[in-house]
This record gives structure tokens, sequence and C-alpha cells, in this order.
């Protein structure tokens, strides 16, 4: 029978499971070929908004599935969900259909961990992220144990119009935390920017720090959102979560080679860093590192669920 998990209690289950491990492990498969990460499909609505679906076979684990996302416009702003439906290779029978708002929110911080893990500079110790929602916190989570932050700076907008209690629980999350009253006081000394915003356009050009850091990026998938300049590509050390379907889809990089840049310029992505494929950064140059999503993390913690669910946990 095919088990149904709502939010909470996919949340329940994801406290059990070791995400970042979970999101290394996955892209090991996919460097060594047991697994598939297709093209995402992207199916606008008549009218605007649009779906997303992610797809992704995991051979060893024998499944396969689909997460589908909309993205549907409103007068009080846009309304996101996500489902998965993860599958069995061997019997072709659906194992399990999961609410994946939390899984979505802990696989993108937790793929972003592994980058800042790979590209960033072993002797970092300035953090700064931009954004104050689910998803800047769970980078926070993901990412404060990977160096020796000394300093971590939060912004965003919407801080200034924060309760207090509000303020005081996103301080809580780690008591080097500083919440800022501008982008510019949060990214003054940053070695890494963790950009987490649902903005579609850019809120952030590395090119004029006037330093080498690292810019990591998710956007949102709304049609070419991006969340830097596409013409700043071509000055800056390009990664990317996966170079096959990454391009084709990340609204900075799909801009830019409509103006020239070549997506044969990305230095590597996930897969070939955690393999060790490909050289890490010098930081002669700002280094970005761009995520879409992939159906592949999704069908990771989806069959970590399940395999959780299967031992009576």
């Amino acid at each position: 029978m095919t088990r149904v998990i709502d939010q909470t209690e996919a949340e329940r289950l994801l406290a059990r499971i070791d995400v970042h491990q979970a999101m290394r492990a996955m892209f090991a498969s996919l460097a060594e070929g047991r697994a598939v990460q297709p093209a995402q499909q992207l199916v606008e609505f008549p009218g605007g908004g649009d779906f997303i679906n992610y797809l992704g076979v995991l051979a060893d684990e024998g499944v396969y599935g689909i997460k589908t996302s909309p993205y549907i416009p409103g007068p009080q702003g846009a309304t996101v969900t996500a489902w998965t439906l993860l599958m069995s290779m061997r019997s072709g029978q659906p194992l399990l259909l999961c609410d994946a708002k939390s899984l979505t929110t802990a696989r993108t911080a937790a793929t972003t961990a592994v980058a800042v893990e790979e590209l960033a500079p072993a002797h970092a110790t300035r953090l700064a992220i931009i954004g104050s929602g689910p998803v800047a916190r769970a980078h926070l989570h993901y990412v404060k144990n990977l160096r020796d932050w000394e300093e971590i700076r939060l912004y965003s907008p919407r801080l200034a119009t924060e309760s207090a209690t509000r303020q005081a629980e996103l301080r809580a999350l780690d008591p080097r935390l500083q919440l800022c009253t501008s982008q510019e006081e949060a990214v003054a000394t940053a070695d890494v920017i963790l950009l987490c915003t649902s903005s579609a356009g850019p809120v952030l050009d590395p090119l004029r720090l006037g330093r080498n850091v690292l810019v990591t990026s998710i956007s949102t998938n709304a049609p070419r959102a991006h969340e830097v300049p596409p013409a700043s590509l071509a000055g800056m050390d390009v990664y990317c979560d996966y170079r096959a379907t990454t391009p084709g889809a990340a609204g900075e990089m799909v801009l830019a080679s409509e103006s020239g840049w070549n997506r044969q310029l990305i230095r590597g992505d996930l897969p070939e860093l955690v393999s060790g494929l490909v050289a890490k950064p010098t930081y002669e140059r700002p280094v970005f590192f761009r995520s879409i999503g992939l159906g592949l993390e999704d069908m990771a913690l989806a069959n970590a669920l399940h395999q959780l669910l299967e031992q009576g946990q």
C-alpha cells in the first residue's frame, strides 16, 4: 500500500536523517553513473504561473520518481507547493507520496552546504546570509559547522518589519548570528555569501564587492529567475549542482548564454567536486555556485523517509 506522508510526519522523519550526507552520497552516485538526472520539465499555466517536474532515478536503491511543484501567482503573493511520488524500479508500484515542502527546504540548503564544503576557502571565517525565511534558516543550520565561522551576518528587507519576538527567534539560531540593517553591512567583510531569496531579479553583484568571495545562489522557480546579474558570470569562476541540466534552467545562465556566455566555462559541478574530478577554485576572482534543485535530491530524501518507515520508525 502506498504511504501518504503529510508535512508534519515528513518533518518528524526528516529530523532522523543525515540530509547533508544523503546529498553527498547521491552526488557521488551520479558521478559513478549509478543515478540518472533528467532535465527539469517546466510547464506554464495559461494566464500565468507554472509547474516544474523534478525527476530522478537511484539505481542502487531501486527507486525512481517525480516531484511536482507549482508556482501560482496571486494577489497576496505566489503559492508554491511540492509533492514527491517515489516508485519502485522492481515492481513498478508506488512506494510513497509525500508532502515535500520541508524536504525541499532541507535538500536545497544541504546541497548548498555540500558546495560550501567543497568550494569555500579553508580558512573562511565570515559568513553572510541574505534572506530570513525557512530556506535561509535551513542554510544556516547546514553550513554553521562547515568552517570555523567567527562572524555570521544576516540581512533581509523583512527584518525591518519583523517583531522583536521574531528577531529574537532568529538570533537564537546561533550565538554568532548578527542581524544587519542593510545588505551592504551584511556582506561588507564576508568570505562566503549565501543568497537565499525568492527574488526573480538580481539582489547582489559579486563583481562589485571588490574582493574574491564565494557566492551561492538558489533563486526561485519563476521563469528566468536569477539573484546575480547575468553579465557578471563572465567575470567569475562558475560552478553548479549539475552541469548537464543547470545551464538550461538557471535564469542568469540562460540570459548570459543569449549574450554570448558559453556554458563550457562552468568549471565543475557537485558530482565532479565530491568525486575529486575537478580542481577547487584558486580565488583569483570571485567564485559563483548556482543550484536549481535536482529531482535526485528529492528522490534521495524520499527514499530515506521510505527506508525509515520500512524499519518501523
